[in-house]
């Protein structure tokens, strides 16, 4: 496990995620018991509509979990104020950014905001924090671009970058290569996979890259209809859990290869 010691960053206990409104509380998932081990890399896996988005933005605090308790740090999040929860955690949404005439430098500074006084005044040791995450990111040669001069790729990698100047310990990150074509998502995987090894922060991703997050995390969470996995790619081989992921009739899971692969017989004779 790399020179990180054993530390359980991330916990929830009988949690339960969902919508509540006055009249009605939709249950997406519950009974979700996860450990998350700090300078890990994550994926959270599920098909469309389990709650992968849901999960993420309430271990985020941005909605509120139906029951249950998240922990970070084994301390309660909703003890955490939002400033303090900055310094800890950022989130990187799907939500497209409304747009503006922002340079990739302005853009990767806005994650000193916890840090910042109440002038945003950059002190020397945010603008080296900003630096450093442009350098790790490999953008600086988009520094002085505009916003709406970046391609989504660009943008991905500036996004990260960021979260890595807000240096919170836990990034986590909703279907990053959404837009992406392959080449792109593998680079940002890649990325992803390197910070983990080079900072010691642990990234937690939503995505629907299945096959490139067995093959790059360190571990996974797996949303299934009727219950949540997690662990190594090894241990949950092993419980059978990537089996339960999906509807048998197209796609199976290969446990020699470890990968989902395409059913002859769902293309007829």
């Amino acid at each position: 496990m790399n020179s990180v010691s054993k530390h359980t960053i991330l916990e929830t206990k009988n949690l339960s995620i969902g919508y509540q409104s006055k009249k009605k509380q939709t249950t997406i998932a519950s009974a979700i018991n996860i450990t998350v081990e700090k300078g890990k890399f994550v994926g959270l896996l599920g098909k469309n509509g389990i709650g992968k988005s849901t999960l993420l933005r309430t271990l985020a605090k941005v909605q509120k979990p139906l029951k249950g308790s998240v922990k970070l740090n084994q301390k309660e999040l909703t003890s955490y104020t939002h400033k303090e929860l900055a310094t800890v955690l950022s989130i990187v949404l799907t939500e497209r950014l409304p747009e503006s005439q922002l340079t990739v430098f302005e853009l990767v500074a806005l994650g000193r905001q916890p840090y910042t006084n109440w002038i945003d005044k950059l002190t020397e040791l945010d603008l080296q924090k900003i630096q450093w995450a442009i350098e790790q990111t490999e953008i600086e040669h988009l520094k002085n671009k505009r916003f709406y001069e970046l391609s989504d790729g660009q943008l991905q990698r500036v996004l990260i970058a960021r979260a890595l100047a807000q240096d919170a310990e836990i990034i986590i990150l909703d279907e990053p290569t959404a837009h992406l074509d392959i080449h792109h998502t593998f680079k940002v995987f890649s990325l992803l996979k390197k910070l983990v090894k080079n900072t010691g922060k642990t990234i937690i991703i939503s995505t629907h890259e299945i096959n490139l997050a067995i093959q790059l995390a360190d571990e996974l969470i797996l949303l299934s209809e009727n219950e949540i996995y997690s662990g190594t790619i090894e241990k949950l081989v092993d419980q059978k859990a990537f089996e339960k992921l999906f509807a048998k009739d197209l796609i199976s899971f290969n446990k020699t290869l470890k990968q989902f692969v395409i059913k002859k017989s769902s293309f007829g004779s």
